[in-house]
């Protein structure tokens, strides 16, 4: 059944994250890549987003974030197709006018055996304002008075704690409403909740992660009775 699962993550080395993400160079290995893209890139970059990322990791303030990634379960029920168009979807609602980078994985469960599907969506915090600047600049600070002297101003600027709190429920809430409502119209009565399993009243634990070690190390006998009990919990809380 559909799983919820959304993390926001941030760093430093972006184009080397980037490559990862769309499985370019070392990763290409990995072979599960499902499809990729990118938009709203500036005019300098040539369409290219690695050009961003490089450019990030050089002009932007050395204690913040070259970009933001948020990695989002896509729903086991939905065909390729389908999940292409929650991505779009989604796309279109987590990165609206900010340069973006986005890749679908579809690594294989080495638990079960089954296709795991997620999203990848890495985005910079500068928001386009209609103002052409050159790279440098793009990154220096925010002129409130006079914006084309300064850079673009930053998404997550402004804010203090408790309303960075506050939007990230937001957009927990939003990516789950997103996913359910692809979901309803596909035919699935399957749903996803971003609420934590306390908000929930769910008398369980989170499952642990078992990573990709300790499963090898599980007989066949042992991954079916995991399964079995994880499917008995999911039940008890759906």
């Amino acid at each position: 059944m559909a799983s919820f699962h959304f993390e926001i993550k941030s760093g430093r080395n972006a184009s080397d994250h980037a490559d990862y993400v769309a499985r370019q160079g070392f990763h290409r290995k990995r072979e599960d890549l499902v499809t990729a893209g990118h938009g709203n890139m500036p005019a300098w970059t040539g369409d290219d987003p690695r050009a961003l990322w490089k450019a990030a990791e050089k002009f932007e303030r050395k204690n913040g974030a070259a970009y933001r990634e948020a990695i989002i379960a896509l729903p086991g029920e939905l065909s390729t197709e389908q999940n292409e168009a929650l991505v779009n979807d989604l796309v279109s609602k987590l990165a609206p006018g900010k340069p973006y980078q986005f890749a679908i994985h579809a690594p294989t469960s080495s638990l079960e055996g089954e296709p795991n599907p997620h999203l990848h969506l890495m985005t910079s915090d500068r928001v386009d304002d209609g103002i052409e600047r050159p790279a440098e600049r793009l990154f220096s600070r925010f002129n409130r008075k006079q914006p084309e002297k300064g850079g673009r101003k930053k998404a997550s600027g402004g804010r203090n704690r408790m309303q960075i709190r506050d939007d990230v429920i937001a957009t927990r809430k939003l990516v789950a409403d997103t996913i359910n409502h692809h979901l309803s119209i596909n035919g699935h009565e399957a749903h996803v909740d971003h609420r934590t399993l306390k908000e929930q009243g769910a008398q369980r634990n989170p499952e642990r992660h078992l990573g990709p070690a300790r499963v090898r190390g599980m007989s066949a006998q042992e991954k079916v009775e995991y399964i079995a009990v994880r499917g008995i919990t999911r039940d008890e809380v759906n």
